[in-house]
This record gives structure tokens, C-alpha cells and sequence, in this order.
């Protein structure tokens, strides 16, 4: 059962991918959907087996890598971790798999569109349920691979293109951080399995583990989009809306973090990495935030809040507050998930028309859309009983419960994040559905609610949304719950789940929930009742740099293409012209053809037929054999004593040669 969760996606886009012309568009669609609507069912037994009854799986399939005492196994390991990462993995790619059947309708490629999904899907599963850093690691890099394949999918736009290049080049980085990693775990450990390294971890050198955690989270950074290595997520919307809803959702952005909390048991023990980790979290989240006030980009806006939400649940992975972060990774996947598909749904019947400054007084048109997008925006403000405010909030609450310096600054820049992010998302609320119509008139007349194959995924997310932190909360994150087991490892000196329930002050509770509603109040003021005070604002010399300065998202692909892409590109300029082809022309075979080419034509020219020229060569070479044989009366030829006889041969082979060469001429 637990296998054929994996293989139903894998076999759903292998038969959509190979036999699509047989099977036809209809029976992609059947084929696909049936294979992860199934695969969802067996992972909620799963869920109930291994999470709820607490019997975790092991299954070993075959050995994959033996040499000398590196053994590494198609092994695979269902445990509380893997299980409760499989729910929104495959719930939220079963009804992006329905959404896409209606949005997809009109591409003439749907079978290769729902082979990718498929294939998407399957990775991320393998990625999460590998028993060692190995296994894990192919579902990485096979997630990164179809990442680049769904958002090239239209590979006729430029744009679309230069986007996945950069996802796919930005992720190398991160890679070969991490490959570096892997290495360094098998050198100090021996092994790549999750149980051989977790067991000794507690009596490595602290230094060894900051060092692997910090390579670590390179791969992370790179995955999960935190700065520097960001740039590439918001330029992922270039490709299908679905697209970029299971990526930001459930998959590709969540990888990083999933890696993070396997690997638990190793950062507990470096409080070097457990700091930075922090603090790289907290930076990104109020980075995404700022720069998501000025987007105008409707998928542009939703992409930026994903970024702040991922700095989040890293900030609580800084926090070894594990659960918490994992919690958070499902929630935010149902409710991101919710927001793109209704972005989805507004784009497909708005013409394809993205820039929310071209929208306005939707809400008389797609009510019901207006009703989710509302949802999910609530949920991601985490508005009290909604399901992003059993994180969202408790992990602002964690950082301040630390009583340390990471946690300061991660609750005052968690705060202040809260309150930009209610902002930016009701400005989307107000400048796409309440404000004065700003569209052409035909795009309005032509405005309406999406088929029954959309509503329905948007209806169960909303309700996920709604209900899910309420009814899972008390078993991911309640005080003294052992639902994790020893999936998560929390070191005991970092444990502050209890300091941060019942002994902050109220205020430290109720100040994220306050920014958050002034920020939302001040939205709605100032984009429906006020809004020449903006206009206003950017007419300043300040407004305007300060606009420019966040549109720009704070000049990072300005200093990469500038100073790195370019210096990078010089220097393989160098390398391929001057070193490449300098190698290839001087030592390479062409360079060894042309030596020896030269050396035979100047030895030929020896050959003059001159009689005296030949006794030249005799006497040459009997003084240097004489020479040679009394070399060790005359002088001290220890250094040469190994190759003095070689030479010796050599010139009594010359003697030899050409007096017989001679009387051939002659």
C-alpha cells in the first residue's frame, strides 16, 4: 500500500506522457486524476496508521550503491514526518489536477501539461519519503528538473524561458551547496542513512555539525526561496496559474523546509546554525513583505507573500520549534493553494489580463471567487479560528518566548511582517474586486464564474482553509502532544512551547493580531475611500525613490546581473577562448599531432646525404657515449645514475642507425 502511493502518480504520467495520443485529452485527464485521487485516499490511511496509531514503515527495496563501506538502499521510511507532509502534497495536486481540467482546456498540449504535474507530484512524494540523504536527494533534483519543464511550459515566450533558466540556475547554487553537504556527512559518519547519522550526531564535533547544518541550509535557502537566493520565485509565474499553485503550495518551495526538519536532529546540536537560520528567516519574511506592497502583478503579489510565509516557517526552524514550522507548511500549502487557484479563476475570466491596476469591482461579477480569495487572504492574515492563525501567530509568539537576541529581532520583524502582509493582500482585495471598474467594457460583459470543475477544488481548499488548524492544531502543535514521536527532535534546552502558551503578556500576544488589522483597515481606507493619498505619496522625491527601491526588490537582480552574471560570463569568455582552446591547440590531441608532425619533418631534414655532415653525427655521438660511460670518474652524476643508461642506449642506437642509414642512401 504504502509504495503504491508513490507509483500511482509515476504511473499516471507515464501512460499521459507516452501514450497520449492513444489515450487522447479526456483520458489523460481520467487517467492522471483517478491515479492521485487514489494515491490521496491510501496517504490519509496512512496517515491514520502511521500518524494516529504511531507504527511507523520501513520498507527496503534493493541495494543501490556498495563500495567498500559506502552501502546505500532504495529504502524508504513512512514516519509522522512523511506522512503528514504526504496530506497536503497530495490533496492539494489532486484538485490542481481538477482545476487544471477546465483552466488547461484550451492548450493543445494537455497530456504533456498533465504528465509533468504527474511526474511533479511523484517526485515530491520520493523526495519525502526516502530513508537516506541519497534517495531524498533524486526526488530533489527530479522536483527541480520538472520545475523547470512546467514553467517553460509555453516554450514559445521568451519570458517563460529566461524564468525556468533562472529557477533551475539559482537552484543549482543551492545544490552544489548541498551536494558539498552530503559529502561531508559521509565523511564524518560513514554513512547516509537518516538513522546511522541521527544516532551519532550527539557526540560530533559541535564545529563539524555547524559546518554540515550551514551547507545544509544552502540547499534549503536555494529551494525554500530565502535571500540571497529568492530572485527566482516570483519569475516562476510566467508559467501556467496551476503551475505555479502546486509549486508554491505543496511542492518545489516546501522541499527546503521538509529538508530542514529531517534533518533536526542534526542542527539541534549547533546553536551557530540554529542562529542564522533565524535570522536569515526573519530577514526574508519582512523583505517579501516590503516588496510586496508595490507589485501590481496579481500572481506577482500572491508569489511574494509565499516568500514571507517561507521565511516564517524557517524562522521557527531557527527557533527549534520543528512542529510548529511543519504545521505551518500545511496550512499555508491549503490556504496559498486557495489564493492562486482564485487568481486563476479571475485571470482565465478577466481575459488574461494579471495587473490588479487594470481590474476593479469584480466582486459583482465573480462573487463566489470574491467569497474564496476573501477566505484565503483571512487565513493568511491569520485572523483568530481560521487555520493560519494556529501558526502564523504561535510562531511570532515562540520567538519572542526565546528571550534571546535571534528571538527579539525574529518577533519584532515577525510583527511588523504581519502588518505589510495584511496590507499588500487587501490592497489585491480591494484593486481587483471592491474599487471603481478600471477594465474595458467588453472584458466586464464577458466576466463570469468558472465551471464546476473549478469550483469544486476552490471550495474544498476554502473549507481546508477555514477548519484544518482548528481540527489538527491540539495534535501538531499541543502542549505535551507526542504525535511526532522521534520523527522531530527537539533538544530539551530548546524547548519553549509552554513559556510561550500561558507566560507572555498579553500585549506581546495581541501585537501581531493589532498590526494585522491596522494594516488591513489602512488598505481598505486608503484604496477605496482615499486613494489620491498614494498618488500623492510617489509625486515626493522620496516616494519615488522608495517606490523604486521596492520594485526593484531592493536592487538584488540589478547586483547579480551587473556584477556577478557578467563578471561570471567574462570569465568563461576566458576560459573557453584563451585556456579551452589555448589547452586544446598547445597539449590537446591537436597540439600532439602537430609536435610530432614537426619533430618527424625536422629529424627528416637531418637526412642531407652529405658525407661529412654524417661523420659530424658519428663524432658527435661517440664523444657523447664517452662522455657518458667516464661521466662518473669526472663528475658526481648521482641524480642521473637512473637514467644514465637509457641515454647511453639511446646513443648507441644513433651510432648504429646512421651508418646503416647511409649506406641505404648511397
Amino acid at each position: 500500500m504504502y509504495l503504491s502511493i508513490l507509483i500511482l502518480p509515476l504511473l499516471g504520467s507515464i501512460v499521459s506522457g507516452f501514450m497520449g495520443r492513444k489515450i487522447g485529452v479526456t483520458g489523460a485527464h481520467l487517467i492522471t486524476c483517478t491515479c492521485l485521487i487514489l494515491s490521496s485516499l491510501l496517504a490519509s490511511i496512512a496517515f491514520y496508521e502511521v500518524g494516529i496509531c504511531g507504527s511507523p514503515v520501513s520498507i527496503n527495496l534493493v541495494s543501490w550503491v556498495d563500495s567498500e563501506f559506502m552501502s546505500i538502499s532504495w529504502e524508504f521510511l513512512f514516519d509522522q514526518l512523511t506522512v503528514s507532509m504526504f496530506i497536503p502534497v497530495l490533496y492539494i495536486s489532486s484538485l490542481i489536477h481538477i482545476f487544471s481540467t477546465d483552466y488547461m482546456s484550451g492548450d493543445p498540449h494537455n497530456q504533456r501539461f498533465f504528465s509533468y504535474l504527474s511526474l511533479f507530484t511523484f517526485f515530491m512524494l520520493l523526495l519525502v519519503s526516502g530513508a537516506n540523504y541519497f534517495v531524498m536527494f533524486v526526488g530533489w533534483e527530479g522536483i527541480g528538473i520538472v520545475s523547470y519543464l512546467l514553467i517553460n511550459f509555453w516554450f514559445t515566450r521568451l519570458q517563460a524561458n529566461k524564468a525556468a533558466i533562472l529557477a533551475l540556475t539559482m537552484n543549482r547554487v543551492g545544490d552544489m551547496g548541498l551536494s558539498i553537504g552530503f559529502f561531508a556527512i559521509f565523511a564524518l559518519f560513514g554513512s547516509l542513512d537518516y538513522a546511522t547519522v541521527f544516532s551519532i550526531a550527539p557526540i560530533v564535533n559541535e564545529t563539524a555539525i555547524t559546518i554540515i547544518a550551514l551547507l545544509l541550509l544552502s540547499g534549503a535557502m536555494a529551494k525554500s526561496s530565502q535571500i540571497p537566493l529568492h530572485s527566482w520565485l516570483p519569475g516562476s509565474m510566467e508559467g501556467p496559474t496551476p503551475v505555479s499553485a502546486l509549486i508554491h503550495a505543496a511542492t518545489l518551495v516546501t522541499a527546503g523546509l521538509y529538508l530542514l526538519l529531517r534533518s533536526s536532529p542534526l542542527l539541534e546540536f549547533s546553536s551557530t546554525a540554529l542562529l542564522v537560520i533565524t535570522l536569515v528567516g526573519a530577514s526574508t519574511a519582512f523583505f517579501a513583505a516590503t516588496c510586496g506592497l508595490v507589485q501590481n502583478d496579481l500572481k506577482r503579489i500572491i508569489a511574494m507573500s509565499t516568500i514571507s510565509q517561507l521565511g516564517y516557517m524557517v524562522m521557527a526552524v531557527g527557533l527549534s520549534q520543528y512542529n510548529v514550522a511543519l504545521m505551518h507548511v500545511v496550512n499555508h500549502a491549503f490556504f496559498k493553494a486557495l489564493l492562486f487557484l482564485g487568481a486563476g479563476a479571475v485571470i482565465h475570466s478577466f481575459a488574461d489580463q494579471q495587473d490588479v491596476r487594470r481590474m476593479g469591482g469584480l466582486i459583482n461579477f465573480l462573487p463566489f471567487t470574491y467569497s474564496i480569495m476573501l477566505v484565503g487572504t483571512l487565513s493568511l492574515l491569520a485572523t483568530p479560528w481560521l487555520t493560519g492563525f494556529y501558526s502564523k501567530d504561535l510562531i511570532i509568539e515562540l520567538a519572542y518566548g526565546q528571550y534571546s537576541f535571534s528571538g527579539t529581532y525574529a518577533y519584532i520583524l515577525g510583527t511588523i511582517t504581519a502588518g505589510l502582509t495584511a496590507f499588500y493582500s487587501f490592497r489585491l482585495i480591494s484593486l481587483v474586486f471592491l474599487t471603481v471598474p478600471n477594465g474595458s467594457k467588453i472584458v466586464y460583459l464577458n466576466s463570469h464564474e468558472a465551471n464546476l470543475s473549478v469550483i469544486i477544488p476552490l471550495f474544498i481548499l476554502a473549507l481546508f482553509s477555514i477548519f484544518f488548524g482548528y481540527v489538527f492544531s491540539d495534535l501538531f502543535v499541543g502542549v505535551g502532544s507526542d504525535f511526532f514521536g522521534n520523527s522531530l527532535f527537539i533538544h530539551p534546552n530548546n524547548i519553549a512551547m509552554i513559556e510561550a502558551e500561558f507566560s507572555l503578556p498579553l500585549i506581546i500576544k495581541l501585537l501581531p493580531s493589532i498590526f494585522t488589522l491596522f494594516g488591513a483597515t489602512l488598505a481598505i481606507y486608503l484604496y477605496n475611500k482615499n486613494p489620491y493619498f498614494i498618488i500623492n505619496l510617489t509625486e515626493t522625491s522620496l516616494g519615488r525613490k522608495a517606490y523604486t527601491f521596492l520594485n526593484n526588490k531592493y536592487l538584488f537582480d540589478v547586483i547579480y546581473n551587473y556584477y556577478i552574471i557578467s563578471n561570471g560570463l567574462k570569465l568563461g569568455n576566458i576560459i573557453s577562448k584563451i585556456f579551452d582552446r589555448g589547452v586544446i591547440e598547445l597539449v590537446g590531441p591537436y597540439g600532439l599531432s602537430s609536435t610530432l608532425t614537426d619533430t618527424g619533418f625536422n629529424i627528416s631534414k637531418l637526412d642531407t646525404g652529405i658525407v661529412t655532415t654524417y661523420s659530424l653525427y658519428i663524432t658527435l655521438g661517440l664523444l657523447s657515449l664517452l662522455f657518458l660511460v667516464f661521466a662518473p670518474i669526472l663528475i658526481d652524476t648521482s641524480l642521473f645514475s637512473e637514467i644514465r643508461l637509457v641515454i647511453i642506449y639511446l646513443a648507441s642506437l644513433v651510432l648504429v642507425l646512421i651508418p646503416s642509414n647511409y649506406k641505404l642512401n648511397n
